[in-house]
C-alpha cells in the first residue's frame, strides 16, 4: 500500500505538467466581423487562424496549441470592452485587435486596468493594426505591443517620397473622422508644409467613420479643387467606395494611401485606369521579392483565397512563439520582458525590433503602386491582373522615430 501511495505521489505532478502542456493559449481575436469594417476584420480573422494552424503544425508554443477566439466588436469602442472581458472570462491571457485607433486606445487601458486589479491574472494586447501614434506615446502601456508602424512613421515616409515628385502641386486631404484619420490629416500638413512649402492644401475633409455610403458628393469637391493628388488614411469601405466613386467620376488624380490594398480596393482601382498613379505604404507586400515571403503568399493564397493584407500579423505570432520560447514560458509577464528590445527577422527580409521604451515594432516599409504586373511579379490581386510594384524601401533605422512614452511597469 505504501509502495502504491509512493508511485501515486511520483506520477501525479508528471501528470500534471502533460495536461498543463496541452492547454491551448486562447488569444482573444477583437475587431468587427459584422458591420462596415466586416470585410477587413473577417480577412484579419482568417489570416490569425492560418498563422495559429501553421505553428500548431509545428508543435505549437512550447507543445501548447492556439486557439483563435473570433470577437465581433463592431468597431466599437464599448462593445469591444465587452467582449475583451469575454475573452477573460474564456480563459484568454492574449487579446490582438487591430481595426480602430479609438478601440485600441479603449483596449490598452481596459487590459491596463484588467492588469492592476487582478495580479496573477494578466493579459497581454497585441496591437496588430491601430496606429494612432498616442498608444505609444502619451498613452504608452506595458501591457500593450504594436506591430504595424504607426501613422506618424508612414506619413513621414510617403512625404519623403512625395516630397521628390515635381509634379505635385495640390493637395487633398480626405480622412476618417476619428483619432487615427485626424493624426493622418494633422501630421500631412505639418510634414508637407515642412518638406514642400510650395504645395497648395486645397481640401481638407473629415467624414464619419465607416458610415458613407456614396462618396460622390466627396469626390466632387476634390474635382473641384483641382487636386492633383490626394492624401488619405481611409480602410475597408471607406477606402473602396472612396477610390469606386473616384472611377465613377473620371477623377484622375495620384493618391497617396495606408489601405487601398484592402478588401475591394483593387477592384476599384482598376475602374480608375489609374495604372500605378495609386500608392500604398506597408511592412510588406505580395510582389516584394523577398522569396520566404512569396512563398508564404502563396501557401496563404491557395488555402485561404486571400491576399495577405497583413504580414505585420505574420511577424506579430511569429514573434509571440520566439519570445516565449526565450522566456521558456507563456506567462504574459515573462512573455512581455521577454518581447521587449527582442530582435527578429520579419516575413519580407530585413530585421525589425521591439522598442523597449514604448513597445512599438520598427521593421523596413515599402511604398508601393499599384498597376500592369512586370515579369517579375506573380502575385495580382482580386483577379484584376493588376498588382503591386515596389516604388521605394525605408529601412528599419531610418524607420524609426522618437517617444514621449513613460513607461510605467509592473
Amino acid at each position: 500500500m505504501r509502495k502504491l501511495t509512493l508511485a501515486i505521489a511520483v506520477i501525479t505532478p508528471m501528470l500534471g505538467h502533460a495536461a498543463s502542456a496541452e492547454d491551448t493559449i486562447k488569444i482573444g481575436y477583437i475587431d468587427p466581423l459584422s458591420g462596415g469594417g466586416a470585410s477587413v476584420g473577417e480577412g484579419g480573422l482568417k489570416t490569425f487562424q492560418y498563422l495559429a494552424d501553421e505553428i500548431n503544425a509545428k508543435g505549437g508554443i512550447l507543445g501548447h496549441k492556439i486557439e483563435i477566439l473570433p470577437l465581433d466588436n463592431k468597431t466599437n469602442p464599448q462593445e469591444s470592452l465587452v467582449q475583451a472581458q469575454k475573452a477573460i472570462d474564456a480563459g484568454a491571457h492574449y487579446i490582438t485587435q487591430g481595426n480602430g485607433s479609438s478601440v485600441g486606445a479603449a483596449l490598452s487601458d481596459f487590459v491596463t486596468k484588467n492588469n492592476t486589479r487582478n495580479p496573477g491574472k494578466e493579459v497581454l494586447y497585441f496591437n496588430y493594426a491601430a496606429v494612432d501614434p498616442s498608444l505609444t506615446n502619451e498613452k504608452c502601456s506595458y501591457w500593450h505591443f504594436r506591430w504595424d508602424a504607426s501613422s506618424d512613421i508612414k506619413m513621414e515616409a510617403l512625404t519623403n517620397y512625395m516630397k521628390d515628385v515635381p509634379s505635385i502641386k495640390k493637395v487633398y486631404l480626405i480622412n476618417q473622422d476619428y483619432s487615427f484619420g485626424q493624426s493622418v490629416r494633422s501630421d500631412a500638413r505639418k510634414m508637407l508644409g515642412a518638406k514642400r512649402p510650395d504645395i497648395q492644401i486645397v481640401g481638407d475633409e473629415l467624414h464619419p467613420l465607416l458610415k458613407v455610403t456614396d462618396f460622390s458628393p466627396y469626390i466632387a469637391k476634390i474635382k473641384a479643387s483641382g487636386a492633383d493628388s490626394v492624401v488619405t488614411g481611409n480602410w475597408g469601405q471607406d477606402i473602396a467606395l472612396l477610390l469606386k466613386a473616384a472611377a465613377d467620376a473620371g477623377l484622375k488624380v495620384n493618391w497617396y494611401t495606408y489601405y487601398a490594398g484592402g478588401a475591394g480596393g483593387p477592384t476599384a482601382i482598376k475602374q480608375t485606369g489609374l495604372d500605378h498613379q495609386v500608392f500604398q505604404i506597408t511592412e510588406g507586400f505580395a510582389n516584394s521579392g523577398n522569396q520566404a515571403a512569396m512563398d508564404f503568399e502563396k501557401a496563404f493564397r491557395a488555402k485561404v483565397n486571400l491576399s495577405l493584407w497583413y504580414p505585420r500579423a505574420v511577424n506579430e505570432m511569429r514573434m509571440f512563439k520566439a519570445a516565449a520560447e526565450k522566456a521558456n514560458s507563456i506567462d504574459p509577464i515573462k512573455v512581455a520582458a521577454a518581447l521587449e528590445d527582442l530582435k527578429f527577422e520579419v516575413l519580407d527580409g530585413g530585421q525589425g525590433i521591439m522598442r523597449k521604451d514604448d513597445h512599438q515594432f520598427f521593421q523596413p516599409i515599402y511604398i508601393s503602386s499599384f498597376g500592369k504586373l512586370a515579369a517579375n511579379e506573380p502575385f495580382d490581386e482580386e483577379n484584376t491582373g493588376w498588382g503591386w510594384h515596389l516604388v521605394s524601401k525605408v529601412d528599419t533605422p531610418q524607420a524609426m522615430v522618437s517617444t514621449t512614452c513613460k513607461m510605467v511597469r509592473p
